[in-house]
């Protein structure tokens, strides 16, 4: 994908002004969440619609908005995603006993790990992908949020400042 953002002239001066980059760390962070939070809620209107209600366990309430992780102590990221990722979930039955003797439970990091055989599909069945494209189709609607947010927390720590 590529973006163009415009009117960065004076977003610079105002970032100049504040001079405060924890500050400036603390409006990115706030405006990725809220931007991404609208991929969020079209991946969990997309997994109800294939939940099986059969199932006690719902795809849609596992999807969340979280900070992520990086080298660069300058850079923001905000994932979407569910709850235990698409690993696999494997269960040692010697953890499980040896637990079970002693009392305690075992609980799976994702309680849907399903999620992933329709987001990829397998070799029986097709993909039926509900995150990427809440991604995907919404790439506008996401960025001019993170905009109208950044710009609006930058004058707030502006005026807050003088």
């Amino acid at each position: 994908m590529q973006f163009q953002i415009h009117g960065l002239e004076s977003l610079q001066s105002k970032l100049e002004q504040l001079n405060n980059p924890r500050k400036v760390k603390s409006a990115a962070r706030k405006a990725a969440r809220q931007a991404m939070n609208i991929a969020r809620d079209v991946a969990r209107n997309a997994a109800k619609k294939l939940d099986d209600p059969k199932t006690p366990k719902k795809i849609f309430r596992e999807i969340t908005v979280i900070n992520g992780k990086s080298r660069n102590p300058n850079s923001i990221v905000m994932k979407v995603g569910v709850r235990g990722g698409a690993k696999v979930n494997y269960v040692n039955n010697d953890y499980n006993i040896r637990n079970k003797r002693a009392g305690k439970t075992y609980q799976l990091d994702s309680r849907v790990f399903y999620w992933r055989f329709l987001e990829f599909g397998t070799s029986k069945q097709p993909a039926t992908p509900f995150m990427r494209p809440a991604l995907s189709n919404n790439v506008d609607l996401i960025t001019n949020k993170f905009n109208d947010v950044f710009i609006s927390e930058i004058d707030k720590a502006l005026a807050s400042a003088t």
